[in-house]
């Protein structure tokens, strides 16, 4: 007979924890256990606890084991441009609605635009751009990440070329957008999933290669876009939400 693989170990760990034999907080047996549990090698039963660790299903505390990673509750992000549209942050109203403490930090800097951003601002690779990269929190604790970009030939010089300074700052893109004379009639949303990047398993405290959302947003004037960005979800905390409305008025 065939010995198990560590995925296949890792797998039969993993529906342990997901049906609850292990718990959260619980002690995963030890690397030894596992071997003599599953008559594999000590290299084979590290590598399984160590794809649970990258998975998210647990952390590692040195010197004392392997531990099942405690599950936050799942949250609705809601996605509707009657929301977009209002004045404010969209993030801080979900967050409100379930009565958790929201913030933010960001950092801003001017930069050249890469081949797919500016194919989604329509504006020549290269043109500068506003960079602000987000990190979003929900009681100081990171929960999601954002990465905008817009046309610097739209907002330089303006009391809006900052999106996080100065007298808009902290509202949504729709209202700062106003406040030079763009009004922003359309968002897009493109939703994919892929692995992590290192930078943003450390920063959100998701196992490193875990699966993230990606929602690929576009807001427009009738004219043109005027920004993007890569909003980053970790799924085992947000599920998504979207209203879509309906124009009753068009008769077939």
């Amino acid at each position: 007979m065939n010995r198990p693989t560590y995925q296949r170990i890792a797998d039969e760990l993993r529906q342990r924890i997901i049906t609850g034999v292990y718990r959260p907080g619980d002690r995963l047996p030890s690397r030894a256990a596992i071997a003599e549990e599953f008559e594999v090698g000590p290299r084979v039963a590290a590598d399984a606890v160590a794809q649970l660790v990258s998975d998210g299903y647990t952390v590692t505390r040195t010197g004392s084991g392997t531990y099942v990673r405690s599950r936050p509750p799942v949250r609705r992000l809601t996605r509707s441009w009657y929301r977009e549209s209002r004045d404010g942050s969209p993030f801080r109203a979900d967050m409100a609605a379930h009565q958790v403490r929201s913030g933010w930090s960001s950092s801003s800097e001017e930069t050249a635009a890469p081949t797919e951003t500016a194919e989604r601002l329509a504006i020549v690779p290269g043109a500068p751009v506003m960079r602000t990269e987000y990190v979003f929190t929900g009681d100081d604790e990171p929960v999601m990440l954002s990465t905008s970009y817009e046309p610097l030939e739209i907002t330089r010089g303006t009391p809006v070329v900052l999106p996080e300074d100065g007298a808009h700052a902290g509202r949504g893109v729709v209202e700062r957008m106003a406040a030079i004379g763009q009004e922003v009639v359309q968002a897009t949303e493109v939703v994919t999933a892929r692995p992590s990047t290192d930078r943003e398993a450390d920063t959100l405290g998701i196992g490193r290669g875990a699966v993230v959302i990606v929602i690929r947003r576009t807001y427009s004037t009738r004219d043109r876009p005027v920004e993007t960005a890569d909003i980053v979800v970790p799924p085992d905390r947000y599920e998504l939400a979207y209203t879509i409305p309906v124009d009753t008025s068009q008769k077939e």
